[in-house]
C-alpha cells in the first residue's frame, strides 16, 4: 500500500534506522536462487557489512571474500556441511571458503568485514547454537539477558550477542562509546534513543550506530524484546581497519 512518503526509516549523521517498508532486494554476485537486503556498509560510513538473505529452496551464495558471520533467523542454511537451523550460527575465517546453500528455503543475517590480524593464528571456523548458551545477567539486571556467540577470544576482532529484554527492561545507562553497530530486531518492540533522537522500533528493524553515537534501549509491550548486536572488539583503538 502507497504510504504517501511516511516511513520510520531516518538517516541521520552518525546512525540510521532502516524499517523493513523501506527495504529493497536485489540479488549479489554468487547469489543463486537468493536475494539480499543490504543493510550497512561501506557506502553507510560502516567498517562492516550486514545484510540479510532470502533463500529459495535450493538457493545458494558465496561470501565477498572477506570473513563472515552467518546467523539463521528461521528455515535452514547449511555452511559446508553443517546444517543451521533458527538461531544458530556459523563464523567462517576469510582464509577457508565454504558453500552456503539452503535446500528447503530459510533466512540468515550476514556479517562481513577485513580482518584485522594480531600476533598469533587468526580464529579457525566456528558454529554455535544460541539456545544452548547460558545468559548473563546484564549489569546484574535478570531482566536483561545477553549472551555471546563468539569465545572469548583476542584471535576474534568483533563479538556478535543476542540481548534479551524482559517487558519494562532497559539499557542501565545512555551509553557513548568507540565500537561502532550493527543491531537487527529479532523479537518484540520498544523505544531506542539515538543520538538526540527517539525511535519506535519493532521486530525487522536494523539499526547502524556509529562511533560515539549516544544509545539507549527500553522494551516495550506484553514480551520480551530480542536483538542480535554486531561490535568491533578486542583491538586497540588506534588500529583501524
Amino acid at each position: 500500500m502507497h504510504n504517501l512518503g511516511h516511513t520510520r526509516g531516518s538517516r541521520q549523521n552518525d546512525h540510521f534506522l532502516q524499517t523493513p517498508d523501506t527495504f529493497v532486494r536485489a540479488p549479489l554476485p554468487g547469489m543463486n536462487k537468493a536475494t539480499a537486503i543490504i543493510h550497512t556498509g561501506p557506502a553507510a560510513g560502516a567498517a562492516f557489512a550486514q545484510y540479510t538473505v532470502e533463500f529459495e529452496p535450493g538457493g545458494s551464495m558465496r561470501a565477498g571474500g572477506a570473513q563472515m558471520f552467518l546467523y539463521v533467523i528461521d528455515g535452514s542454511v547449511s555452511v559446508g556441511n553443517e546444517t543451521l537451523t533458527s538461531s544458530r550460527y556459523a563464523y567462517m575465517p576469510a582464509h577457508r571458503s565454504a558453500s552456503i546453500r539452503s535446500e528447503a528455503g530459510g533466512r540468515a543475517v550476514v556479517i562481513e568485514e577485513p580482518y584485522l590480524a594480531l600476533d598469533g593464528a587468526p580464529p579457525e571456523p566456528f558454529f554455535g547454537d544460541e539456545r544452548t548458551l547460558s545468559p548473563t545477567a546484564s549489569g546484574g539486571d535478570e531482566a536483561l539477558e545477553v549472551r555471546a556467540l563468539l569465545p572469548p577470544d583476542f584471535a576474534f576482532d568483533f563479538a556478535v550477542n543476542t540481548m534479551t529484554f524482559r517487558p519494562g527492561a532497559s539499557l542501565p545507562i545512555v551509553e557513548i562509546h568507540v565500537m561502532e553497530h550493527g543491531l537487527l530486531m529479532l523479537e518484540g518492540a520498544g523505544i531506542y534513543r539515538l543520538s538526540d533522537d527517539w525511535y519506535p522500533v519493532t521486530a525487522g528493524d536494523f539499526i547502524w550506530m556509529g562511533p560515539y553515537c549516544p544509545q539507549w534501549f527500553g522494551a516495550l509491550g506484553k514480551v520480551p524484546a530480542k536483538y542480535l548486536l554486531y561490535k568491533d572488539w578486542n583491538r586497540h583503538p588506534l588500529h583501524t581497519k
